[in-house]
């Protein structure tokens, strides 16, 4: 790769702001990938390989870390976090992608176009700190595009959308303003919905793609890990693998500026607690029987907050249990070591 400055890189004031005199002599460098016990980073005078101080898990491809050469010394605190609860029965968060100026949920003009599952991916990246922007691929193969548009637009104000042809050089050019200037974009979504091909196109790769299965319009992962890619515009490119379950976990927030015309129905309501259920005064359930709100959304809203607060007291209660167990091994080490001093 080529050397690049620090503000090449994605650097601001808000990471010079956190080095105190303790960490001047520690080099700024910032993760381009994760391996499973090494940190491949870029810095000023170009890429290299650092290991992590703590588990390799508690780093995300984008991070700033501090580095003494061998060692990834500190991590500083980043401007934007794109986390999901972990796939799986296990109970924590995991990072996705970090210090990302634009987040790109790809779907496509055909039957991967799924409302509840946009509507899932935008309380992420508003949750994440980052700006929402809806890629819809695809678009030469279908009559309609702008029907796509629409829909996708009617779900928020926060909702950006953009139908293109992500082999079409005229129409993936509408995505640089998003990536040059030492801004991140990343690229979020099923498998099969042209992710790669989008990489490809604004980074002059030659990733390989792979062919959708025609009956769902899902495809295989092509993307098999994340990764920091520099664009010709200035900018830089996270491309993730397709997510087969995406559950959210402490981001309540993302929920309701996704949901906002219902949260704030809900401060209409005649009583605070009310459930929406059919209570009087509900300006919920006025809103929906006077065709202003559909009930289907309604519906989906407390779905995923049931899900947000469950996940979230899943992993709370698993840390505090990885606490309790921590301060167990530190209290039996060091009884142990104070009777072999006694001996």
């Amino acid at each position: 790769m080529t050397n690049h400055t620090l503000a090449d890189l994605g650097w601001s004031d808000h990471f010079a702001r956190q080095i105190d005199e303790t960490m001047v002599d520690l080099t700024p460098a910032r993760i381009h990938e994760v391996q499973r016990d090494l940190l491949l980073v870029l810095t000023e005078t170009g890429p290299s390989t650092v290991i992590p101080v703590e588990s390799a898990g508690e780093y995300a491809v984008g991070d700033w870390v501090l580095s003494d050469g061998v060692k990834a010394v500190h991590r500083l605190d980043p401007i934007s976090n794109l986390t999901r609860k972990a796939a799986g029965h296990v109970s924590y968060q995991q990072r996705i992608a970090a210090n990302i100026d634009t987040i790109a949920i790809v779907t496509s003009c055909n039957a991967d176009f799924n409302i509840p599952r946009l509507e899932r991916y935008l309380a992420m990246v508003s949750s994440a700190g980052a700006m929402p922007l809806v890629l819809l691929t695809k678009a030469d193969r279908c009559e309609d595009p702008r029907d796509y548009q629409r829909q996708a637009e009617r779900i928020s104000p926060l909702v950006t959308a953009i139908a293109l042809n992500a082999k079409n050089p005229e129409d993936v050019a509408q995505l640089i303003p998003w990536c040059k200037s030492g801004q991140t974009l990343a690229l979020i979504g099923s498998s099969g919905v042209g992710k790669t091909t989008l990489r490809n196109s604004l980074t002059g790769g030659e990733a390989e793609t792979q062919a959708i299965r025609e009956d769902d319009a899902r495809g295989r992962h092509t993307t098999t890990h994340r990764s920091l890619v520099p664009t010709p515009y200035g900018g830089w490119l996270i491309d993730t693998p397709g997510m087969r379950e995406l559950q959210l976990a402490g981001q309540e927030d993302g929920i309701s500026a996704v949901f906002e015309d219902i949260e704030q129905l809900a401060t209409q309501c005649k009583f605070n607690d009310c459930a929406h259920q059919g209570e009087p005064g509900c300006a919920v359930q006025a809103a929906i029987e006077a065709g202003e709100l559909d009930a289907d959304r309604l519906e989906r809203w407390r779905k995923l907050k049931r899900e947000d607060e469950i996940n979230s007291e899943s992993i709370a209660r698993q840390r505090a249990r990885n606490k309790a167990f921590s301060k167990m091994v530190n209290k039996t080490v060091r009884g142990s070591a104070k009777r072999k001093g006694r001996r």
